[in-house]
């Protein structure tokens, strides 16, 4: 976890969780919620915060497992192309091959753990690095995407599919019911579980965590499938809620996703990161756009923001990076 630098007597002083990159983001939000809601009235309203929620969940469901694979590390650049031919191929084979849909479904998830195992497989066996390898693939995968759908859009649903993208259950989106699983499921395995301890110790040192006889390798394709296969969930809950598919969906995708992670304290050296801190990276991102979009910043504006917070998260991680090796 990383800390404020303070002096040892504060440190004594101010209980450790205060000193936390994600309290302090967390504090950040708070106060930035508080700025935009008094600057609109419809900002902090509960219907608001809960449509911010459905439409963040897309972007949520990638940036877990992407928490995982920048905590080793590594980086996965093709999850927005990874939607789009997930998208594209369920409902290409819905309609043309004439799967029944959970059968599409199915195949759309299996697409995108294939695509995922696809990178880490290249990358742990060919030994290219993953920044290389996501690059490439992002535009093999934007590429196939394009080319099944010939630009041609798939609609004409059954009723029961926009359950998970447009309905909500107990008061709640539905899709961020599946969102908060995820989070849960995710948070237990990274700090609870041998395997998210081997995500750490591969992030601070790979070489050694080899020497200590840990299954470097598998892990890494681990992560790298899981970050396809939730891209194809998130394919899945987009097609939902928008009613269509198209070759464009999940474009900048990527972009969100790293920045959330990033912004919420996983270190981009590696061996740095919590899940709650991605979260909390997600809130602050998706509810600057909408507040700034309601208080009438214009949408170029708001992309300068957000890549404002970026830059000055990366320049912390990099001064506490700098402590924690003593330089």
């Amino acid at each position: 976890m990383s800390e404020i630098p303070l002096p040892q007597a504060a440190k004594r002083v101010v209980p450790s969780w205060l000193l936390r990159h994600e309290t302090m983001l967390a504090v950040i939000l708070l106060i930035a919620l508080i700025g935009l809601g008094g600057m609109n009235g419809r900002f902090l309203t509960l219907d608001n915060l809960l449509n911010q929620g459905r439409l963040t969940t897309e972007v949520g469901l990638i940036a877990l497992p992407m928490t995982f694979i920048i905590i080793t590390g590594g980086i996965d650049l093709s999850v927005g192309s990874i939607v789009g031919l997930c998208a594209i191929l369920l409902g290409y084979s819905w309609k043309t091959f004439g799967f029944p849909l959970p059968l599409a479904i199915g195949f759309s998830l299996l697409v995108g753990a294939a695509a995922g195992f696809l990178n880490g497989i290249v990358i742990i066996k060919v030994k290219v690095p993953p920044l290389i390898m996501t690059i490439a693939t992002l535009a093999l995968y934007r590429g196939l995407a394009e080319g099944i759908s010939q630009a041609r859009s798939v609609r004409g649903y059954p009723e029961w599919f926009y359950f998970i993208g447009q309905e909500n259950l107990f008061g709640v989106p539905a899709q961020l019911w599946l969102l908060l699983i995820a989070i849960v499921v995710t948070a237990i395995v990274l700090d609870r579980t041998t395997f998210g301890r081997a995500l750490y110790a591969i992030g601070n040192n790979e070489t050694a965590a080899r020497f200590s006889g840990l299954p470097v390798d598998r892990v890494k394709l681990i992560i790298y499938t899981l970050s396809g296969l939730m891209a194809g969930l998130s394919a899945c809950v987009l097609v939902s809620r928008v009613t269509t598919t198209r070759s464009d969906m999940g474009i900048g995708y990527e972009l969100d996703v790293i920045a959330a992670v990033v912004l919420g304290g996983t270190s981009i050296f590696g061996g740095v990161g919590t899940i709650w801190g991605t979260v909390v990276g997600l809130a602050m991102i998706q509810l600057l756009k909408n507040g700034l979009a309601l208080t009438g910043v214009k949408g170029d504006a708001t992309i300068v923001v957000i890549g404002t917070v970026l830059i000055l998260s990366t320049l912390v991680a990099s001064s506490l990076q700098r402590r924690r090796e003593g330089v």
